[in-house]
Order: C-alpha cells, then structure tokens, then sequence
C-alpha cells in the first residue's frame, strides 16, 4: 500500500490517480498514525517552503515521518517542495529548517541568461544516473514538467542523480538509501512520469 502524505498542501489528487491509473494500491494518510499502516510514503507539495514544514510540524506529521522514512526505512518519494523540505534548511523568504534528510540548502535559482524566467514553468531535459533502479526503461534524455523558483543545492554531490541545464546544472532529483525525491512532477509528466511512478511501485531500496 502506498501512502500519500496529506499535511494540507500538496497536489493530491493527481498524485493519486497517477498510481490508481498504474494499478497499485493507494491511499491518502490524513493523519500521522496512518503512516503505521502503509508499506511506500510519498510527499507531495506545492507552495511555499516555510508553509510546508509549518503544516508538517503542527500536523504532527514531523515525528510520524521520521519514524517511518528513517527508522523504519519505507521506501519513499518526493515531489517538488517535497522533495525541498527533505533539506536541511530554506532560504526562502528567510531563513527555515526542513526535515534534514539530506545535507543540502533550498536556493532559488538564478540563470545567467535573462530570457530564461524565475519561476521555471515548463518542460526540461534531464540528464540521470542509469544506475539507478527507478529510472529504468527512460530514454537517454527525457523532458519531464517543473514548476519552481527555488531547488536543492545538495553538499553531497553523490545525492543527487539526475539534474537539467538552466545555464548550470539544477538538481532534478536525488537519492539516499530509502528516500528519492524529485524536483519535477512526475504525476504531470506523460509517459515518463508515470515510468518513474510505477518504478517506485516496484523499488526495493
């Protein structure tokens, strides 16, 4: 059973229908102690980072998910600001502490090439480690769908195994152990998002 996390930010809904869709069995956790019960996590977000641990904080969600992600090691995934807030810390709008999962820092990005906009609404080429079980079956350089003004500048460059050109390399996604997390959203995604999902169905971490 694979459990989305709904803290009260997030795109869940298509989320859900993306691995409805694949045939996997899913559900949405409302509250910590459904976390117990499901066997795959994922944290979806849209928004603003300061919100996002806000809500996971007073949800009561911050200790249920360290309970599950890292002492008990459940597979789990992140999309968009919720791949952000597995970050050590946010530097937007001031100055925030995330879950800290992985050494890294939220920046906002900042291309050299004044035609290329803040936010980066659209699709991008990624370029991934082929190594890595849950991009198996992908082409050599997919486009995949973000939405985003500020990305995880990761301290340890083994974390991060995918990133796209916006005049430097941007994090698309990274992967630590039990935890993967993507910049992108691959419930928006197309064909190659949903390879990913149904790879992360399949993952043993």
């Amino acid at each position: 059973m694979i459990g989305i996390v709904d803290y009260g930010m997030g795109n869940l809904l298509s989320v859900y229908n993306a691995f409805d869709y694949l045939g996997a069995a899913v559900t949405i956790c409302k509250h910590p102690e459904d976390l117990a019960g499901v066997d795959r996590i994922v944290i979806p977000g849209v928004g603003a980072f300061k919100d996002c641990i806000d809500k996971i904080n007073q949800t009561g969600f911050f200790e249920a998910l360290n309970d599950e992600v890292i002492k008990n090691a459940k597979p789990t995934l992140g999309i968009c600001l919720g791949m952000q807030v597995m970050g050590k810390r946010s530097f937007e709008g001031g100055e925030f502490i995330g879950l800290g999962w992985f050494d890294a820092d939220i920046v906002r990005l900042a291309p050299s090439d004044p035609i290329l906009r803040v936010p980066n609404i659209g699709w991008n080429t990624i370029k991934y480690n082929k190594d890595v079980p849950l991009f198996k079956g992908l082409p050599d350089e997919p486009d995949f769908y973000l939405v985003h003004s500020y990305y995880m500048k990761a301290n340890d460059p083994k974390d991060v195994v995918a990133v796209y050109d916006y005049t430097y390399d941007v994090t698309a996604s990274v992967l630590k152990n039990n935890i993967f997390a993507t910049q992108f959203h691959p419930e928006k995604s197309q064909e190659f998002g949903l390879k990913i999902l149904e790879n992360f169905i399949d993952w043993k971490p």
